[in-house]
């Protein structure tokens, strides 16, 4: 397909599923990370979602099988959240609830590339979102990472790394970074829009997980995880033209995000397949 044309199709499907969202206002249960849960939370209120940040393993299962989706956030990881992590994911799992998984930092420890595997292992995914250095770590590449921040490496390998753990787990993959890029392993998208103002916040990368989740509650399929990041790399561009620097720029963003519309997701995309 042409660029104009899947720049087309995925804007169209990306305004059909954010009108769903808000005309529903699904129940969206996010795990995630101390650091940046207001982030989430307010992504997922701006898009349309309604977040809930269910931790307690006490309540994790009952919330998430009541949910439209799940996130689930390895930023600030513990015994006691993976186990949360776990439970919620079989519970959703087998009441039919999209799951997505944001490896935050895998590969920068041992911790964190043996618990990855095994949420991995335990849980069906539907969506795997991180930024290319964690997507290389899950593929078997390691040394991208560090903390949990991706360290570089060849921004051309993305596609490749996306596309093998793909096909390795059965995830649809969303390999973030200035070009996103989404696949099922088969199909391809890279996705244009956003700003590097993006990497100068704290809470980018999950906020992208928050609209993911937020549009698989609606949706399915690479179109669907596409169409999440054009909202997110629109609503970028729209803030930073107006921030003046990353301060403001998170407010804006976050702004941006609840004052995207139809025409404007439509006339901003920038997509190829």
């Amino acid at each position: 397909m042409d660029p104009a044309g899947a720049a087309v199709t995925v804007a169209e499907e990306a305004v059909e599923l954010l009108l769903r969202l808000r005309g529903t206002r699904p129940l969206v249960h996010h795990i995630t990370t101390m650091v940046t849960a207001y982030d989430v939370a307010a992504a997922t209120l701006a898009l349309g979602g309604s977040p809930v940040m269910a931790l307690a393993p006490e309540e994790v299962e009952e919330v998430a099988a009541r949910a439209g989706a799940l996130a689930l956030n390895m930023g600030t990881l513990t015994p006691h959240v993976v186990e949360a992590m776990c439970r919620a994911g079989r519970a959703a799992n087998r009441a039919g609830v999209p799951v997505v998984l944001d490896p935050v930092g895998v590969g920068a420890s041992a911790f964190r590339s043996r618990e990855a595997r095994r949420i991995l292992g335990e849980v069906r995914v539907a969506c795997i979102r991180g930024n290319a250095g964690e997507i290389a770590s899950l593929g078997g590449h390691p040394g991208f990472v560090r903390g949990v921040e991706a360290a570089g490496g060849d921004p051309a390998e993305a596609a490749r790394w996306a596309v093998e753990v793909a096909r390795a787990t059965g995830s649809l993959v969303a390999a973030t970074g200035p070009v996103d890029v989404v696949t099922d392993g088969s199909a391809l998208v890279r996705v244009h829009n956003g700003h590097p103002l993006l990497a100068h916040i704290p809470g980018s990368g999950c906020m992208a997980t928050a609209a993911v989740a937020a549009f698989l509650a609606v949706g399915g399929g690479v179109g669907a995880v596409a169409g999440a990041l054009v909202c997110v790399g629109v609503a970028a561009e729209i803030a930073a033209s107006r921030a003046e620097g990353p301060g403001t720029f998170r407010g804006m963003l976050l702004d941006a995000l609840a004052g995207l519309d139809a025409a404007t997701v439509r006339a901003r995309a920038r997509v190829e397949r």
